[in-house]
């Protein structure tokens, strides 16, 4: 205690000149407004740089849990991503029945594994197979209409005959006539096809779309093909030969169904029961 008291006694002077400043600076503070104004803005200032580097430093040891936060909201957009992603494909396949599938057709949806483009004759391979009820002689479709015929089948994939292959024969119409002709690719672009054996007095015009007609068991008609691009004659000046528009994207092509027509095997039995009969 003599210790303190002693060192206060042996520098009471700093002391009291201390207490004459604080005494003077209140006086100064308080009775002059410009004095008084300085201080408050200058203590404002200060306390405005020490608020904010607190709270930096307070932004800086809750980043861990924002970031946590900002996961969890992404771990949930994704997820929403992929469940409106299958809500699309199953809305694709959908599309395909409103084009104006009868009921007793139904459509069956696969993937494509592997597709070429760029040969005479083309082939695209689907993950479905016979264990999925796919059989050769049925029609495969996309969103935008019509991709090709099955051809061969094994239990787990198939391999469909698309509209961009030399050999590929399919029944056409124009969507407001009667005319009908025949689908057939010529080697080159994948988006262009063509249609031949439409009567020269047929009023075609461009822009017109091609469709099924329904003359086989393969498609019901009204499915969607391409549009007309251009109009020329055929080689013997017979017939028009129209240069058609695909509308399916074979170079994007991913999600396509398979068409299954439930009346095929009824009536095919029918028909060969009708080619055995002698008529006389």
């Amino acid at each position: 205690m003599w210790s303190l008291t002693e060192f206060f006694l042996k520098h009471k002077h700093w002391f009291v000149f201390l207490l004459l400043e604080v005494v003077s600076l209140l006086g100064l503070f308080s009775y002059d407004g410009y004095q008084k104004s300085v201080y408050f803005t200058t203590a404002n200032g200060i306390v405005g740089n020490i608020y904010s580097a607190v709270s930096s430093v307070t932004s800086y040891l809750t980043l861990t849990s924002t970031n946590r936060e900002l996961e969890a909201d992404n771990e949930r957009m994704r997820q929403e991503i992929i469940h409106l992603k299958a809500k699309l494909k199953v809305a694709n396949a959908d599309s395909i029945v409103n084009h104006g599938l009868p009921r007793h057709y139904s459509v069956v949806s696969a993937q494509v594994v592997n597709a070429t483009l760029h040969r005479s004759n083309n082939l695209i391979t689907i993950n479905r197979g016979t264990k999925d009820g796919i059989r050769p002689e049925m029609g495969v479709v996309c969103s935008r209409g019509v991709v090709g015929v099955v051809c061969l089948c094994s239990t787990n994939y198939s391999i469909v005959l698309p509209l961009v292959n030399t050999t590929s024969r399919i029944s056409c119409r124009l969507r407001h006539s009667e005319y009908f002709g025949t689908l057939q690719w010529k080697r080159g672009q994948s988006d262009i096809t063509y249609a031949t054996g439409i009567p020269r007095h047929a009023k075609v015009k461009m822009g017109e779309v091609v469709e099924t007609n329904g003359y086989s068991d393969i498609f019901p008609p009204g499915i969607p093909i391409g549009f007309v691009k251009r109009v020329e004659d055929s080689a013997d000046g017979m017939s028009y030969l129209l240069k058609v528009g695909i509308f399916a994207n074979f170079e994007n092509l991913r999600e396509v169904s398979v068409i299954t027509d439930y009346t095929q095997p009824e009536r095919k039995i029918l028909e060969e029961q009708a080619d055995s009969l002698t008529l006389n």
